[in-house]
């Protein structure tokens, strides 16, 4: 069976979440600990992490998912932000730990009025001083290509893996709208993408998947989700990747065992929605 689910609200905690998820027909989730766009966290005592995880355990959910918060930008050049960034992360990774995940997401950063080099030893140097073998894994996600973020390509994250001591506690998010709005043709080429990935990074490292359409035609390098299949007269835009490509890619034997998760758009009626993609997906 597959492991899929969506992201959810931890506005009820971890129960709350894991209620929410179950709700939806899933058997994994993800969430962000804290608001993504400040600093402000809940004690994790407030978090009923005890109740979400018994909960998780009587409905078979295992292998969620934490999401870093925006506002961290390890590749910054900017001293008070890079410090910022450093610290936060390694909080983000002790609540990831306490509520009992494998894995935390994050965007590896934007080099800004930097230069790209100058952001990935950055990055490099960032998760050096903060990774140890007692905190959970890394993943840097696949990005769009918007400005100067990072992470537009397998030969950037490989750059920065590269430089990881380690090794064990970073990996790689596949985001299926960043890829193909970065240039990768995941419609009719997603072998081939995957081919070269272990080539150049290695299948080892790829641990997480987020499933999105997107509104953007190959290569715009605008991040703009969109609902699986979606057509026009859906509020956020048309999917231009397609339900038949975004089946065939969770059914990839590469996420087998893997967590899969729906970043698609909240609707008003994003309780069924969720169901009906979740259900699609494991059809």
């Amino acid at each position: 069976m597959l492991k899929i689910g969506s992201h959810v609200s931890m506005a009820n905690g971890l129960l709350g979440a894991a209620q929410e998820a179950f709700s939806y027909g899933a058997n994994t989730f993800m969430i962000y600990t804290g608001a993504p766009q400040n600093t402000r966290r809940s004690p994790l005592e407030k978090l009923k992490i005890p109740q979400g995880q018994k909960f998780m355990s009587e409905h078979n959910i295992s292998d969620i998912v934490v999401h870093a918060p925006y506002i961290i930008n390890m590749a910054s050049f900017k001293e008070d932000t890079y410090n910022l960034a450093c610290k936060f992360l390694e909080t983000e990774l002790q609540r990831t730990k306490a509520l009992g995940s494998q894995y935390l997401v994050l965007h590896p950063g934007a080099f800004t009025k930097s230069t790209l080099e100058q952001g990935i030893e950055n990055i490099v140097n960032g998760l050096n001083k903060i990774l140890s073998p007692d905190l959970p894994t890394v993943c840097l996600e696949t990005m769009a290509g918007k400005g100067t973020e990072i992470g537009r390509n397998f030969e950037e994250l490989s750059q920065i893996i590269n430089g990881i001591d380690f090794k064990d506690k970073i990996g790689v998010c596949f985001d299926t709208c960043h890829l193909h709005d970065s240039g990768y043709d995941i419609v009719n080429n997603f072998d081939n993408l995957l081919e070269e990935f272990d080539s150049k990074i290695g299948f080892e490292y790829l641990k997480t998947l987020h499933i999105n359409g997107s509104i953007n035609e190959r290569g715009a390098k605008k991040d703009r989700h969109a609902n699986i299949g979606a057509d026009e007269s859906n509020p956020r835009g048309k999917d231009l990747i397609g339900k038949k490509a975004l089946y065939k890619i969770v059914h990839n034997d590469v996420f087998k065992d893997k967590p899969l998760i729906l970043e698609t758009p909240w609707l008003d009626d994003k309780s069924n929605l969720y169901k009906e993609e979740i259900a699609f997906l494991r059809s």
